[in-house]
């Protein structure tokens, strides 16, 4: 018996049928023409965020959301730290020309 592979395309719409739309596995297995058992993988590896079929190095959503927090904070700081350097600058360059001490 040969193995049939599907797309990611294809096994992603086949979840947003069970998760979204609010059918069941069976419905959902008949409906699109996949073994149910195939379809509750699917199903449980979206709900894990862990798709087997996924490229490697791929990360879940909870992963990426919390590398997106850590960077927005390091943005802030580096943005603050920028603000202190020009204020610094503008501070020394203003000092060093003659004429301009008070």
């Amino acid at each position: 018996m040969k193995l049939k592979t599907y797309t990611p395309e294809f096994k992603a719409e086949a979840v947003k049928l069970v998760l979204e739309q609010g059918l069941s596995q069976e419905q959902a297995a008949q409906r699109i023409g996949v073994p149910k058992g195939t379809l509750a993988n699917w199903v449980s590896a979206a709900r894990r965020s862990t798709d087997p079929s996924a490229p490697p190095g791929s990360r879940s959503v909870a992963e990426l959301e919390a590398e997106l927090a850590k960077l927005r904070k390091e943005l802030a700081v580096e943005r603050m730290e920028k603000e202190v350097l020009k204020k610094a600058t503008a501070y020394f360059a203003r000092e060093s020309l003659p004429g301009t001490r008070s």
